[in-house]
């Protein structure tokens, strides 16, 4: 049993909105919170604007790839965040799940995904202060 909450960023090929929301709330919970993300549909690759996005701010995605949800991770999370999955995405019951209503980056080009990666960071920091009591 752990003090540390457990969330769960959820889409549907887990390759760009899911993979940019893990890897921001990693960097900034700085291991106060375990972060995973799944796809409902798992891509083969990841996006690489997102990838590119995301190495311009000097983080490092290089360790992440498309995975597919499980039972155990979706029942692990205190908090799910879907992400445009959609009906794809499960429901657990007495999860709490919220909803992040965010463009979808696949086949975009980098000035436009830039502005879907600011959007996330934006919430990333709120969920965690949230979480934690405090900011980045």
């Amino acid at each position: 049993m752990t003090d540390k909450p457990v969330v769960l960023f959820l889409c549907t090929h887990n390759a760009g909105r899911s993979l940019a929301a893990k890897v921001l709330l990693d960097h900034y919970a700085q291991g106060r919170v375990e972060v995973h993300s799944a796809g409902s549909e798992p891509g083969d690759q990841l996006n690489p604007a997102v990838v590119a996005v995301l190495t311009e701010r000097r983080l490092d995605p290089a360790k992440e790839f498309p995975k597919p949800l499980t039972d155990e991770t979706a029942r692990a999370a205190d908090v799910i965040v879907t992400m445009g999955c959609g009906d794809t995405c499960p429901v657990y019951p007495g999860k709490r799940f919220l909803d992040w209503d965010l463009e979808d980056p696949a086949g975009r080009p980098l000035e436009e995904v830039r502005p879907i990666v600011d959007e996330i960071d934006t919430r990333v920091r709120a969920l965690l202060s949230e979480l934690t009591g405090s900011g980045t």
